[in-house]
């Protein structure tokens, strides 16, 4: 693959670390991309692991490193977070911006392969191979790995991890799509991505992926009981039937009261970072 060095675009203190946000020319997609990195404190002597965070519907790589609240947990374990964008920009593809649940903002992570989509909509290639290796390359991180996401996000966290068995050491989500070939977002995303072969869309289901998943790595999904999205879009009993079905670990934790929005995210991600460090070996409970 190519190399691209990133250009710093901003850069702010935070937590004695650095958060910055970067842009390169991808390709996987054939544009120019822009991601978010914070570095813990730690980062400035030696190389620390990295969490991956793929956040939902409509969102850049800003919402998260600005709402969840992540860098002062992440800080004091010696964790770098990563916030690549969903999607890529500048494109103007015919109807590209014309809903906020297809194109601009809506990736879903997966590699198109449908016209005019396939050139450009790879983000699934972007943020399992092309962005880890640049992040890599260019800033000092280990190669250890974990993944998180939110909503269109958590599908792709869990995707990510399903279909990469080694790579990551742990995975969680918020709110995840959970089964996005019998959804509406999922329905809509996946024959424009990826034509009507319905049975094409499977490779891109967790609830799919889960049946014969090579590895088990276990799942932590928190969701918020007072989601708008939980019945018709999210479905995590899906998941957790799946789950049942292969014998595939999974706490699946429903909180009363939560929505969808980034206080949700911000009132357990504290958790989330916990489960990841302790994968990632920076703590032992």
């Amino acid at each position: 693959m190519a190399e691209s060095t990133p250009e710093l675009v901003a850069s702010n203190k935070c937590f004695d670390g650095w958060l910055k946000r970067y842009k390169h020319t991808s390709e996987a997609t054939g544009t120019e991309m822009v991601f978010a990195i914070y570095l813990p404190p730690q980062a400035q002597t030696r190389s620390v692991p990295v969490l991956y965070w793929l956040s939902g519907l409509t969102c850049t790589d800003e919402n998260f490193m600005q709402k969840a609240g992540a860098q002062r947990l992440a800080a004091e374990l010696g964790m770098a977070i990563v916030a690549p964008d969903t999607s890529p920009r500048g494109t103007d593809l015919p109807g590209e911006h014309d809903s906020y649940d297809f194109g601009s903002g809506a990736g879903f992570y997966v590699n198109a392969t449908r016209e005019p989509w396939a050139a450009h909509y790879r983000m699934y290639d972007y943020v399992t191979a092309e962005l880890p290796a640049l992040v890599e390359q260019h800033f000092p991180v280990t190669t250890e790995r974990a993944i998180s996401g939110h909503s269109m996000g958590g599908h792709g966290a869990l995707i990510c991890a399903l279909k990469n068995p080694g790579r990551y050491a742990s995975v969680s989500a918020f709110a995840p799509i959970t089964n996005p070939v019998n959804c509406p977002w999922g329905e809509k995303a996946f024959s424009g991505y990826l034509g009507d072969d319905r049975e094409a869309w499977k490779a891109w289901d967790a609830c799919e992926l889960i049946a014969t998943a090579e590895e088990k790595l276990p799942l932590l999904v928190d969701q918020g009981e007072a989601d708008g999205f939980l019945q018709e879009q999210l479905k995590p009993q899906a998941l957790e039937a799946a789950c049942e079905a292969a014998g595939h670990p999974l706490e699946l934790r429903l909180q009363p009261g939560y929505d969808h929005s980034y206080f949700f995210i911000a009132s357990f991600i504290d958790a989330h970072l916990r489960h990841h460090a302790r994968a990632l070996g920076l703590t032992e409970d």
